[in-house]
């Protein structure tokens, strides 16, 4: 077998909800776009603009916050990292003015936000892009090679030693301890567990034969609330494994995936390739940018994380819609993506891709 590699980026982890200040322009209308390309978002902003959703999005928003801070200090964006679920669902009732969410809005929850924006519709576009790491907590141990055969029997349960020879036969050089295997999952209503559950059911569905959903389908297994929770549950205990966005693992122990005949370590490089490889979901909406990802494209990553942002195209409040028009735009940004890479070890998206979803940002109006 070979190995893949692909350079890891640091990554900063952050906790608990976000007040992100933002910036008002100054006198000067155009002087400071947010996209640096002389956009028509250009204004004068102030006020406050309420969002929330995915906790793998957190670092990111930290970013993001601190480049549009320099040009609109006089806003003030909330973003609560409650978890994509909580993100849909409040956004969909209206309580979110934009959201942040690991999965694409499904039927109902189409229907539901179609009914919040009007005939505008929703705006719905990945703004980031990671990997979602298999990482465990074993002394003496940094990584591991795991087919998705293993992977899917260790997170069913039926893996539950360290020393198991699915594990040892492709890791010959690891002295493997015969540790019980502790599975931490996510408590709540997670685009990361249905993304990773996704990658299972579509690779390896004769192992793992539970529906991809964000609730995780097996119980009395260890669990806690979002992507910080997971990770400070597996980092507490010997023998512990879990799933995260991966800029949020600190020293926790990685797994290279395999794919064909390689076995590929995370990167966002490796991630974005997946995205770039894949197709648009057809029959959705002209604001609709959801992806049916591509998991056995040979050299990538296949765990990856496509976090969505939503919007409405249109907003009842002019005051909110510019500021939903700013933030977005800065958001996809070269400056707003490397600003994100850089902090949360996220995969900037690539041009031909945010020429796409930039005239549906720039089109954001009331009405």
């Amino acid at each position: 077998m070979k190995i893949s590699r692909f350079p890891r980026v640091g990554s900063a982890v952050m906790v608990g909800a976000l007040a992100l200040s933002l910036a008002a322009c100054g006198s000067d209308p155009g002087a400071d776009e947010p996209n640096g390309e002389g956009s028509e978002t250009a204004m004068d902003l102030s006020g406050d603009l309420n969002g929330g959703g995915a906790s793998s999005q957190e670092s990111a928003m930290e970013a993001w916050r601190a480049g549009f801070q320099g040009q609109y200090p006089d806003v003030t964006v909330n973003y609560d990292p409650v978890g994509s679920g909580g993100g849909r669902e409040q956004f969909g009732s209206g309580a979110f003015s934009f959201a942040g969410s690991d999965a694409a809005l499904d039927e109902d929850e189409m229907a539901t936000a179609e009914e919040i924006c009007g005939a505008g519709g929703v705006i719905e576009y990945p703004g980031y892009i990671s990997p979602v790491a298999v990482a465990f907590n074993l002394e003496g141990i940094d990584t591991l090679n795991m087919s998705p055969e293993t992977i899917a029997n260790i997170f069913a349960g039926e893996i539950t030693t360290w020393d198991d020879e699915a594990i040892a036969t492709d890791n010959p050089d690891a002295d493997l301890p015969s540790t019980d295997i502790t599975v931490v999952h996510r408590s709540d209503d997670s685009g990361t567990t249905e993304n990773f559950q996704e990658y299972l059911n579509t690779v390896v569905p004769d192992v793992w034969t539970y529906e991809p959903e964000g609730i995780w389908p097996i119980e009395g297994q260890e669990s806690a609330p979002q992507t910080s929770g997971v990770v400070s549950a597996a980092q507490a205990g010997e023998g512990t494994i879990t799933y995260a966005d991966a800029s949020q693992i600190a020293d926790l122990g990685t797994v290279a995936v395999g794919v064909g005949d390689e076995f590929v370590e995370y990167s966002p490089e490796a991630a974005a390739a997946v995205v770039e490889g894949s197709p648009r979901v057809e029959g959705t909406g002209e604001h609709v940018f959801a992806y049916d990802l591509q998991r056995d494209i040979e050299g990538t990553y296949p765990i990856v994380l496509v976090s969505y942002h939503l919007a409405c195209a249109t907003y009842e409040d002019a005051a909110t819609a510019d500021l939903v028009k700013g933030f977005y735009t800065y958001i996809l940004s070269d400056e707003g993506q490397q600003a994100a890479a850089d902090s949360a070890g996220s995969a900037p998206l690539p041009t031909s891709l945010t020429e796409q979803f930039l005239p549906s940002v720039e089109a954001i109006t009331a009405g």
